[in-house]
């Protein structure tokens, strides 16, 4: 039986999901006020960031993966209007609830769908955009999800990876500190569950780090990977485009 890391722990393969659905499940109903107080409303700016990043504009195709409460997907839909489209995406049901509804009440419609990203239910070529935003690091097969974003993607097509990644080594000690000690508190406080921000922690630290990432994007079939580093590499965007 093959393993993998859910956090610091080892679990089989196949369990992962069941254990990370189980996070989503507990903390969707306080995910945004949790990112807010977590990030100092910074995750705002990331995001918006990597719109820009993204050249989203009208009649574009955008497949939002791990969309969860929607605040991606409302962005995107917004800048290709009535002539593109979005497809709103999460494995959880309880996070996509949350942000089909986001999206209904700002009078979007789009279709939201519950889908693994290992093995998405779309035709080969069929976005101009695929945006995934802090969602790549809870999946089992990394390299096998990026495979499939690949195939999704038109050629000359954009994969855009947020994500937490490998801090600036000056900050390294205070991270550490805030990770482990306030995250860990803030969700006890705030969504009653101390446990699922002990595990967003621990994840990020077993996600690869820029470089790391950049080459399992290029493996996977991105010709040319750009990486942009925010808040001192807290965070980091990579840009992926399929040749």
């Amino acid at each position: 039986m093959s393993e993998t890391h859910f956090g610091f722990k080892k679990v089989a393969e196949e369990e992962k999901a069941a254990h990370v659905r189980g996070v989503f499940d507990s903390v969707a109903g306080k995910y945004d006020i949790m990112n807010d107080l977590m990030s100092a409303g910074m995750h705002r700016l990331w995001k918006q960031y990597t719109l820009a990043v993204s050249g989203a504009k009208e009649s574009d195709r955008v497949l939002d993966i791990a969309g969860g409460t929607a605040d991606m997907s409302l962005a995107f839909a917004r800048k290709v209007g009535p002539k593109g489209y979005v497809v709103h995406t999460d494995i959880n049901q309880a996070m996509l609830t949350v942000g089909r509804d986001r999206l209904l009440d700002k009078g979007v419609v789009a279709p939201s769908l519950v889908c693994d990203a290992e093995k998405l239910p779309f035709t080969d070529n069929q976005f101009d955009i695929v945006c995934v935003a802090f969602g790549l690091r809870n999946m089992t097969h990394k390299d096998q999800a990026l495979q499939e974003m690949n195939r999704v993607l038109r050629p000359g097509g954009k994969l855009c990876v947020l994500e937490f990644s490998k801090v600036a080594p000056p900050l390294g000690k205070l991270y550490d500190w805030y990770s482990f000690k306030v995250l860990p508190k803030l969700g006890e406080w705030i969504a009653k569950d101390a446990s699922s921000y002990q595990y967003l922690a621990e994840s990020i630290r077993m996600h690869p780090d820029q470089s790391a990432l950049k080459a399992l994007m290029q493996t996977a079939g991105f010709g040319h990977v750009d990486v942009h580093n925010m808040s001192a590499g807290v965070v980091a965007l990579h840009m992926g485009i399929k040749c």
